[in-house]
């Protein structure tokens, strides 16, 4: 049966991926304000009519009901031809995985086809500026007002906010009751007057983050995902999902890995080869090392998925994250290195665009170990929740 499907994917990727879908570059995520190019644009509705974009989901929510072993296929197929997912993002791999597990049958029908189809691009209203690793602190308040929610407050470090069609919230629907117990998750719309980004400058020179303000915004009263007051559980888990993507892990929307530039190539250009290694010594032994832990480490993400027993996450994605963190910040310290002085430029004719590139990307994963859940957090819940060790 395997095989006979992995022709069919074989088959199917080699007719249906266009050229522009290969190869490093943009994955769509879903945003209205994005305009795709035309190769992206039919990858995306041709993958999306084969439920090939969240290929673990039922069929009657826009997925392709693949097993986990039919799901890994897949993937390796799409990577043998260096096939872009053709959609990713927080609506296929965070909400939308948790409005499987709790929404109600009409929530299911009404959203999960949408993301399925890159129709929405999502953001993530979680932290607060009084609530980050404190996250149960959060005040933005939420109010019933019969055939609606009015929300009021603020989000802070929202990702992709200048893009977003609609965002996930975390509020406070009950400021009477411990605070964990007083949470809900509501589904608001980004684009309505109540609603504020504001872009946050980082150190890299980007903008991937906003600062997101909500005054008299409002909600459909049925797009509260869980019971109300009962947001805690469901936030959580939808954090597991967001760990699963960042430990590689993920078991529902499409995950590719797109094939990196190889650090050995470029160390040749800058440090020079001797019968065809680097020549230097230390900096070959700490590139050998690197390719030995990222390679177990993509072995333990691919064990770490057959032998999930549903689509849900376990704890181990915490693992996973925080391996994964610490190995993307190596990955861009070598390249750096292998450059020299060169990895080192920000601006001016005399660095190429390889070497600028290298030091805003060394820049940004200084913030790999913060955001999806900050190291110290994942530690905790390894601690707690997979050695079993007292509070």
């Amino acid at each position: 049966m395997s095989t006979d499907f992995r022709t069919e994917v074989r088959e199917w990727l080699a007719e249906n991926c266009p050229p522009g879908a290969r190869g490093p570059g943009f994955v769509p995520w879903g945003s209205q304000k994005i305009p795709l190019s035309d190769d992206l644009a039919l990858w995306l509705e041709r993958m999306a009519a084969k439920g090939y974009t969240v290929p673990t989901w039922p069929k009657e929510y826009g997925g392709a009901g693949l097993s986990r072993d039919e799901y890994m296929i897949l993937q390796e197929e799409m990577r043998r031809i260096d096939a872009r997912p053709a959609l990713t993002g927080r609506g296929v791999n965070y909400i939308g995985p948790t409005i499987l597990e709790f929404g109600t049958e009409q929530q299911k029908a009404r959203w999960l086809p949408r993301m399925a189809r890159g129709e929405g691009g999502w953001c993530m209203g979680y932290s607060e500026p009084a609530a980050g690793s404190d996250l149960a602190n959060l005040q933005m308040k939420c109010v019933d007002e019969g055939d609606h929610w009015r929300l009021n407050g603020m989000k802070t470090w929202t990702s992709d906010g200048i893009y977003g069609d609609w965002i996930f919230c975390l509020v406070r629907t009950n400021p009477d009751v411990p605070k964990h117990e007083g949470i809900s998750l509501v589904l608001v719309s980004m684009d309505q007057p109540g609603v504020t980004v504001r872009p946050i400058q980082l150190i890299s020179g980007a903008s991937p983050f906003a600062e997101t303000f909500f005054d008299d915004a409002v909600a459909d009263k049925d797009d509260l995902i869980g019971p109300v007051n009962g947001g805690w559980a469901v936030g959580k888990r939808l954090l597991q999902y967001e760990r699963s993507v960042h430990g590689g892990v993920n078991t529902s929307g499409a995950q590719v890995e797109q094939k990196a530039e190889s650090i050995a190539d470029i160390a040749k250009k800058y440090v020079g080869e001797q019968q065809g290694r680097i020549a230097d010594a230390s900096f070959r032994a700490r590139l050998t090392q690197l390719e030995m832990n990222s390679h177990a480490y993509r072995l333990t993400q691919r064990r770490v998925i057959a032998e999930t027993e549903s689509n849900a996450p376990s704890f181990a994605t915490s693992i996973l994250k925080v391996k994964g963190a610490a190995f993307t910040k190596e990955r861009a310290e070598v390249m750096q290195h292998a450059m020299g002085s060169q990895g080192f430029g920000w601006e001016g004719p005399g660095f190429s665009r390889e070497e600028l590139a290298a030091n805003t990307e060394w820049l940004t994963t200084r913030a790999v170990s913060i955001y999806g859940g900050a190291q110290e957090i994942q530690r905790n819940i390894i601690a707690k929740r997979v050695l079993g060790l007292p509070d």
